[in-house]
C-alpha cells in the first residue's frame, strides 16, 4: 500500500485531501510546511508527495530539491494557483512529476497519484536489471567503473526518459556518441529514428540543407525535393556533434527549431512542423565560445538544459585495464585470433600512458596489439614503439613544470595506482597511508 505526503500550509486542504486519497486506499501523511515535509521523506518509506508551492519557512524550488536528491524517484505533484501556472512549469523543468491548479479536481489528482505512483515502480524496476547489466563495467557500450563514468551513467539514467535537450562536451575520442546512443535507447523514443549528423565534416551550405532540407531549384544542383535530416529525425532524436563549429547563421535557423519546433527547407518560406528530441555534443567549453562572441548565448542556453560532461581517459586512468580487457576481446573475435591473456607489464605500460586521443586512441592502440601479436597472449613486445618510448623515459616519476601540491599529490598517486595495476591495498601501503584515505584522496568516498 502506497504512502502519500501532502505538504500544504492550509489545514482544510491538508485534511480534504487526506480524507479523499484514504478512501482510495492509500496511507496519508501530512506536514504544514516545506520543512517539515522534507524531514518526513528523509525518514524513508514516502512513495508520493503533494505539495503547495508556496509556503512558509521555505522556497518550493529549494523543498523539491532536496526532496530528489534523497530519492530522484519520488514523485512530485505541485498545487498551485492559476497565477503561478508558468512558476509551476519551472518546478516540473526541475524534476516535479505534474501540477494541479486551485481549486482541485480531485478525481484528476486521484489518476495522477496512481499514474506516478506506477511509474515510480516501473523505473526502480528498470535501474535494478540496468545496473545487473552495468556490473561487467559495461553500460550501453561504455565501458568503466570509475567514479567519474558512474556519474556520467547516472545523469544519462536520469535524462534519459525526459524531454530535455542534452549537451555532451567531452574531448575527442571520449565517446560523446556513446552518451547519446544511451539516451535515446532508454529514452521514450527508443522506437523512433536517431539521426546523426557531424557539423565539422560539412560545409556551411551542405550542413545546412543536410539539415533542413531543401525545395526543387533552391541552389544550382538541387534536383528535387530532399527531405532534411530534421525532417527525417520527427518523432525520434538527432544528434548533432561537433556543433560548436556551427555558423551564426546556422546558430539563428537552430535556435527557432529549439524555440518554436519548426523548420523551413532551404528555398521555401513554408514552415514545417517537427516533434524532435536534440542531443548536441562538441569538444568546445561552448561557455567559452559565448565569452569570446563566436556562439550565441540564446542557443546556448537552450543546448545547455542538461549537460553531460564526459573525463578524458587521463582522469579516469583506473578504467584503462578493464577497456584493455573490452577491447581484446572484441577485436580478438574480429580478427579471428585466439587471445585470451594481457601480460601485467602491459597493463601497467598502457595504464601510465598519457592518451591524448582518449578511448579512440587506445582503441586503435589494442587493435594494432592484437593483429601483430603471435601466441595467445598480449605481452610488452607488442606495444607500439611511441608508446613503448615514453614508457621507458616515464619509468621514474618527474615534474617538468611548476605545479600546485595538490596537483603534485594528484600526479604521484596516479603514478603508483597504475604502478599496482591499480590494486588499491598496494598503492595505499607504498604511499604510507590507510586504504580509506586513498579512497578519500582519489573522490571514491
Amino acid at each position: 500500500m502506497a504512502t502519500v505526503l501532502i505538504c500544504d500550509d492550509e489545514k482544510n486542504i491538508r485534511d480534504g485531501l487526506q480524507k479523499s486519497l484514504e478512501y482510495e486506499g492509500y496511507i496519508v501523511e501530512t506536514a504544514e510546511n516545506g520543512k517539515q515535509g522534507i524531514q518526513r521523506v528523509y525518514k524513508g518509506g514516502v512513495d508520493l508527495v503533494i505539495a503547495d508551492l508556496k509556503m512558509p519557512e521555505m522556497p518550493g524550488e529549494e523543498m523539491l530539491a532536496a526532496m530528489l536528491e534523497f530519492d530522484r524517484h519520488i514523485p512530485v505533484v505541485i498545487i498551485t494557483g492559476h497565477g503561478d501556472v508558468e512558476k509551476a512549469v519551472e518546478m516540473m523543468r526541475l524534476g516535479a512529476y505534474d501540477f494541479l491548479t486551485k481549486p482541485l479536481n480531485l478525481d484528476k489528482l486521484t489518476l495522477i497519484v496512481a499514474r506516478a505512483i506506477e511509474n515510480k515502480s516501473m523505473r526502480r524496476e528498470k535501474e535494478v536489471l540496468e545496473r545487473r547489466v552495468d556490473y561487467d563495467g559495461n553500460f550501453h557500450g561504455m565501458v568503466g567503473r570509475s567514479r567519474f563514468m558512474q556519474r556520467v551513467y547516472e545523469q544519462i539514467r536520469s535524462v534519459a526518459p525526459t524531454k530535455a535537450t542534452v549537451l555532451i562536451e567531452g574531448e575527442s575520442g571520449t565517446g560523446k556518441e556513446l552518451v547519446a546512443d544511451a539516451i535515446h535507447a532508454l529514452s521514450d523514443r527508443k522506437d523512433q529514428p536517431l539521426i546523426k549528423v557531424n557539423c565539422a565534416a560539412l560545409s556551411e551550405g551542405v550542413l545546412e540543407s543536410e539539415l533542413f532540407g531543401h525545395e526543387k531549384g533552391a541552389f544550382t544542383g538541387a534536383l528535387g525535393r530532399k527531405i532534411g535530416r530534421f525532417e527525417a529525425a520527427n518523432r525520434g532524436t538527432i544528434f548533432i556533434d561537433e556543433i560548436g563549429e556551427i555558423s551564426a547563421a546556422l546558430q539563428v535557423k537552430l535556435l527557432r527549431v529549439l524555440e518554436q519546433h519548426i523548420i523551413e527547407r532551404v528555398g521555401s518560406n513554408d514552415p514545417v512542423p517537427v516533434d524532435i528530441r536534440i542531443i548536441a555534443a562538441t569538444n568546445k567549453r561552448l561557455a567559452d565560445e559565448v565569452k569570446e562572441k563566436r556562439f550565441r548565448e540564446d542557443l546556448y542556453y537552450r543546448l545547455n538544459v542538461v549537460r553531460i560532461d564526459l573525463p578524458p581517459l587521463r582522469d579516469r586512468r583506473e578504467d584503462i585495464p578493464v577497456l584493455i580487457d573490452n577491447f581484446l576481446k572484441e577485436f580478438s573475435r574480429e580478427h579471428k585470433k585466439e587471445i585470451t591473456q594481457t601480460a601485467p607489464k602491459v597493463y601497467k605500460i598502457l595504464s601510465s600512458h598519457q592518451w591524448e586521443g582518449n578511448i579512440r586512441q587506445l582503441r586503435n592502440t589494442i587493435e594494432n596489439m592484437v593483429v601483430m601479436a603471435r601466441g595467445t597472449s598480449l605481452t610488452e613486445d607488442n606495444i607500439p614503439d611511441e608508446i613503448a618510448a615514453k614508457a621507458s623515459a616515464g619509468n621514474s616519476f618527474s615534474v617538468d613544470e611548476m605545479v600546485t601540491l595538490d596537483e603534485l599529490e594528484k600526479r604521484y598517486i596516479n603514478h603508483v595506482l597504475a604502478a599496482t595495476q591499480f590494486n588499491k591495498l598496494k598503492a595505499a601501503k607504498a604511499l604510507g597511508i590507510e586504504r580509506a584515505t586513498l579512497y578519500r584522496k582519489i573522490g571514491e568516498e
